[in-house]
């Protein structure tokens, strides 16, 4: 689900902004990943399932964040796909992730991860003493809503 900046005012419809214009990411930049073909600027990548997966998710949203012009959001954003990429390390048993980063308006990103685990995340209360189990309420509180589509094939979950 998209991200928003509040100090990024809409553009009136007649001007054109950056981030309506195309955009191509240098190759050192996008680190391997893809355009999207569907004509809304995106970028995604297929990364293995594990830990390290996170620097390159990052890197990708960092990234496209710079595209886009919106240093407001990289913080946010990248924080968002660490914690959707460590849940599904942790509750997936997927052997590869995809990630997609997306700009659907002015002012958004829309960051998920899919893995093929048909099971939905699960918001659990961690007890104070835990060192995990806040992934999802740091997705929910850094977000404007987050959710999840269910695949055939597993799921993809967005904030």
């Amino acid at each position: 689900m998209p991200l928003h900046h509040p100090a990024d005012p809409a553009r009136p419809s007649n001007q054109q902004s950056s981030a309506h214009r195309p955009f191509i990411l240098s190759a050192r930049e996008a680190h391997g990943a893809l355009p999207s073909p569907t004509g809304r600027p995106a970028y995604s990548q297929t990364l293995p399932c594990e830990p390290a997966s996170a620097h390159r998710a990052r890197l990708l949203v960092s990234a496209a964040c710079t595209a886009w012009e919106l240093p407001g959001l990289t913080d946010s954003a990248t924080l968002l796909v660490s914690e959707l990429l460590a849940n599904s390390v942790e509750h997936s048993a997927s052997r590869l992730v995809r990630v997609v980063v997306s700009h659907p308006e002015h002012g958004r990103v829309r960051v998920a991860v899919a893995d093929n685990s048909p099971a939905p995340p699960t918001p659990r209360t961690a007890p104070d003493d835990a060192e995990d189990g806040r992934g999802l309420a740091v997705v929910q509180a850094l977000s404007d809503r987050w959710g999840t589509d269910l695949r055939r094939w597993g799921k993809n979950r967005e904030p």
